[in-house]
């Protein structure tokens, strides 16, 4: 088996924030190229010519997690798109992005995207069905009270052509690879909400703009959809107040893939609604 050649990259005398993304970009570029492949910080450092010390800590600065983390993201992302293409050779899959057993893909699938590899390929059509049908009716929006003792008011503001459905969440980490603490959706001309009674501890505010799309894919593949977040982590505790806003921009080269299912999302939340 011939060994992929590493080319090493010699960082520039002035470090500066533009040499960190490069030098990020370049990493998660050698992620993806090998996937099936088990790839370390310490290589990865090696690459673009840090230690491995100053890699993990300039990694985490562009992108907000550390590179094993994004690393996982990738693989899970890879695992979604290649199932939505081919739901036979699951095994296939798993082998291509560096699983060694199913059960160990399983649970992590599982974990991260909301739902059973094989039930993700099933369901995938009807998840956008129940995406789509929200282009022209009005989600049932959480109407705004008065203030209770605890909140978290959240603001988007979209590019003035964005349509589309905004997901916005509260997670436990600084990336969308679990299902939020709480979370919602908002349509139409919508761009507030508020989230209360929410259980003390420490969150990250995200949020993603899927744009109306005639190719399903585009409702899971989200390399291209508008992200958004607030810059630092929220504490919550039983007296939080808290006024957020958030832009929606573009997405950027080195953000974190978007791994939890949220066509799924929206659907849990109607059902919920339904059910009550």
């Amino acid at each position: 088996m011939l060994m992929k050649e590493l080319v090493i990259v010699k960082p520039p005398t002035h470090l500066s924030h533009h040499s960190y993304i490069h030098a990020t970009e370049l990493a998660i570029q050698y992620m993806k190229e090998h996937l099936d492949e088990e790839v370390t910080s310490e290589q990865l450092a090696h690459l673009v010519g840090y230690s491995a010390y100053h890699f993990t800590r300039v990694f985490k600065k562009v992108t907000g997690i550390s590179p094993r983390q994004y690393l996982s993201a990738l693989r899970m992302e890879s695992g979604k798109q290649a199932l939505l293409k081919h739901p036979s050779l699951l095994m296939k899959i798993i082998l291509s992005i560096g699983f060694r057993s199913a059960g160990s893909f399983h649970h992590r699938f599982k974990q991260f995207v909301g739902l059973s590899p094989k039930k993700f390929a099933a369901t995938s059509s009807e998840l956008v069905s129940h995406m789509n049908q929200y282009e022209h009716t009005p989600l049932t929006s959480d109407t705004l009270p008065s203030l209770p003792r605890m909140y978290i008011h959240c603001q988007l503001e979209t590019p003035p052509d964005f349509r589309g459905l905004i997901f916005v969440g509260l997670f436990p980490r600084p990336i969308p690879d679990q299902k939020p603490i709480v979370g919602t959706a908002l349509n139409m001309r919508n761009r507030e909400c508020l989230f209360t009674d929410i259980s003390p501890g420490t969150y990250y505010i995200l949020a993603a703009g899927i744009p109306w799309s005639h190719n399903p894919v585009d409702y899971f593949k989200l390399d291209t959809c508008l992200r958004g977040k607030y810059d630092e982590p929220v504490e919550v505790n039983l007296t939080t107040k808290l006024h957020v806003n958030i832009l929606l921009r573009d997405p950027l080269p080195y953000d974190p893939p978007i791994v939890i299912s949220l066509p799924l999302l929206l659907f849990e939340k109607f059902n919920r609604k339904r059910a009550n």
